[in-house]
């Protein structure tokens, strides 16, 4: 049984944010492992612009050549959104702990996230500094410098933002998506 971080998302699209996120992860010594779980939708939206299949394969082909980083299809295979509580007690049958990695933006409306309680009870929040919010000390912070938002890359490609691996496919992806 492993320590794991599970980091989920949207990843719509995928930015080098988040890379720098999993890069920190990835040298923290309690954990052995990083799951990566893209949504098939976030429970608190309503539609996604990139198909969850997509996104998975962009973060499939970034992360590919990381040794204890692992890209899990679970919410993917769902067809539909996954509380986040459900991935957990998904994760919980193979691992023995998990950090829950959010970004500080999530802050806010955590409370909110469904059957939050148990949730708290069952995983230690890791969360990604951005935007210079202030992070309760309730809470272990991950420090990262990259302040990126995918609602605005997908506005308007900035392929600086991209992770090397994808970026042509994902710019292509949105620019026509952005045309329709």
């Amino acid at each position: 049984m492993k320590t794991i971080a599970l980091f989920g998302g949207s990843f719509d699209p995928p930015h080098i944010g988040h890379m720098a996120i999993v890069e920190a992860l990835d040298k923290l010594k309690y954990i052995d492992e990083v799951i990566i779980m893209p949504t098939y939708l976030n429970p608190f939206k309503s539609s996604f612009s990139a198909p969850a299949e997509l996104r998975f394969e962009w973060l499939e082909d970034i992360f590919r050549e990381y040794e204890n980083i692992q890209i899990n299809r679970y919410e993917v295979s769902q067809n539909r959104a996954v509380p986040t509580l459900e991935s957990v007690e998904y994760l919980l049958k193979r691992y023995e702990k998990i950090y829950l990695v959010i970004g500080a933006d999530n802050l806010a409306s955590l409370e909110l996230w469904n059957n939050y309680e148990k949730l708290k009870a069952k995983v230690t929040f890791l969360v990604a500094s951005r935007d210079n919010i202030i992070i309760d000390e309730h809470f272990i912070q991950l420090k990262v410098d990259e302040n990126i938002s995918s609602t605005e890359l997908r506005e308007k490609i900035d392929s600086s933002k991209l992770p090397l691996e994808c970026a042509d496919q994902i710019k292509k992806f949105y620019k026509e998506y952005n045309e329709k």
